[in-house]
């Protein structure tokens, strides 16, 4: 049961699944109820069908019991490990219940996306044969989320208003040659709106990132 010093709140399970992959689920000031437990499976047994060479899956549940924030002191983040690819979904809401949901809905909408690329590049053509077929589901997805609130970022908006900006985190990837059609397939898969690459074709470091609608940039350095 959740413990007591928390505010977390859980919502009783739909019909109970179970993936195939591994599930681990860990929390952060707060306790994971069984049910609540039950109810992830079940979500992630859906996100599997949608990706069958996922194997791993980490839910990370994180109570900040701020009072400036209480529509969103559940945090939810989603880590699925595939063959040579991870996608990550994350969310903030009022309850770990709702917070799972935004989470699932990310991941499946750029699970999707992913594949209808794929689906597209098997055809060897740079745009669908059948536009209808292939962009159906992006259409869709491209609706309104009405979990979705809008001008939440993870700054705090209240600290530091004024101070210059500094470099508070540092990343280091390995620089596997890709094209541009992967490391798009990439960026839809962490969720992100841009994604650094070792370009294949070129052979130079380059950054795809995403515009308005599904068009997408490209940025690539060259020699002065």
């Amino acid at each position: 049961m959740s413990s007591a010093n928390t505010k977390a709140h859980f919502a009783a399970p739909e019909e109970n699944l179970t993936p195939e992959a591994q599930v681990e689920i860990t929390g952060r000031n707060v306790e994971v109820p069984e049910h609540f437990a039950d109810r992830v499976n079940t979500k992630l047994a859906k996100i599997e069908r949608l990706d069958p060479t996922l194997t791993y899956f980490h839910v990370e549940l994180l109570h900040e019991p701020n009072p400036r924030r209480s529509d969103e002191s559940d945090r939810i983040q989603i880590t699925a490990t595939g063959k040579g690819h991870i996608a990550r979904a994350e969310a903030k809401e009022d309850s770990f219940y709702a917070a799972l949901e935004v989470a699932i809905g990310r991941m499946e909408r750029s699970l999707r996306k992913v594949k209808a690329r794929r689906k597209i590049a098997r055809s060897g053509h740079r745009a669908p044969i059948s536009v209808g077929e292939a962009t159906a589901a992006l259409v869709e997805q491209a609706k309104p989320e009405v979990q979705e609130k809008p001008g939440k970022y993870d700054v705090d908006e209240y600290a530091d208003q004024y101070r210059p900006g500094q470099i508070v985190r540092t990343k280091e990837h390995q620089a596997t040659p890709m094209t541009v059609d992967e490391a798009l397939s990439e960026m839809e898969l962490v969720g992100h709106d841009f994604y650094l690459f070792m370009n294949k074709d070129s052979g130079r470091p380059s950054v795809v990132y995403r515009r308005h609608a599904y068009d997408y940039g490209l940025i690539a350095l060259k020699e002065g």
